[in-house]
């Protein structure tokens, strides 16, 4: 098994007033040489827009893009006519393909909204844009992981044009679950999004990451109470 781990501080981070952007790989501004992708996941930000702020529209190309937000609602624009907003238990997805434009608003007046942006490359260029967005019950991942993301339109979660699985868990102080990997030469992600836990004998905490490869099974415990996790499943070949 080899383990790479990114400390929560060791994020770079930008702060543009109306956001507030904790960022794992290098992204805009931050650049380290060590922290470019890990295999086809490309970008993980953690971000928080203020009070009726957003992203102006903006284009993307053959990129996939899902949202998964922890706080408050955001609402989505694009060129393909889509508009929604997406709240906590929700996930987004945007194929980008061919090339696409989006908006991205809090549209709360009154409150910040926090969520992941996450890019994952595509193992298909330039395909139809697409846009899916689903609402899963938080209740459903507790002391387990729930899948939120697949390479299969018919499976659970969102899919997305690369052989990726994506879970999160919320695990009640000492459970244990053991993850198995859906692909030969994929790896994972971990980050923690709550709480503590305990994984190959490494402790990690709130917003800490770590990046799993050459395994095909481990074992997570929570060390804490109400501490959740999420795992990105993705080719080390991007």
């Amino acid at each position: 098994m080899d383990i790479i781990i990114h400390r929560n501080h060791t994020r770079g981070h930008a702060n543009h007033g109306w956001l507030d952007s904790y960022h794992t790989f290098s992204f805009a501004g931050y650049f380290h040489p060590d922290r470019i992708h890990f295999g086809a996941l490309r970008v993980l930000n953690d971000d928080m827009v203020a009070a009726g702020m957003g992203f102006g529209t903006h284009p993307h190309q053959n990129m996939e893009i899902i949202s998964i937000p922890l706080e408050g609602d955001l609402e989505h624009r694009d060129s393909m006519g889509n508009v929604a907003v997406i709240r906590h238990g929700d996930i987004q997805v945007l194929s980008a393909g061919s090339g696409i434009s989006h908006s991205e608003y809090n549209r709360n007046k009154d409150k910040q909204t926090r969520f992941l942006q996450i890019w994952v490359f595509p193992n298909k260029q330039n395909v139809q844009p697409r846009y899916d967005q689903i609402s899963l019950k938080p209740e459903d991942r507790l002391n387990r992981l729930q899948q939120i993301l697949s390479p299969l339109p018919d499976d659970e979660g969102v899919w997305i044009h690369q052989d990726a699985w994506f879970h999160i868990g919320r695990f009640e102080e000492d459970a244990t679950v053991t993850y198995n990997l859906k692909k030969v030469g994929n790896g994972v992600y971990v980050f923690v999004l709550e709480g503590r836990f305990e994984i190959a004998e490494e402790l990690l905490e709130r917003r800490d990451g770590m990046g799993i490869s050459d395994s095909d099974v481990f074992t997570i415990k929570s060390l804490s109470a109400n501490a959740e996790i999420l795992l990105m499943e993705v080719p080390m070949m991007a």
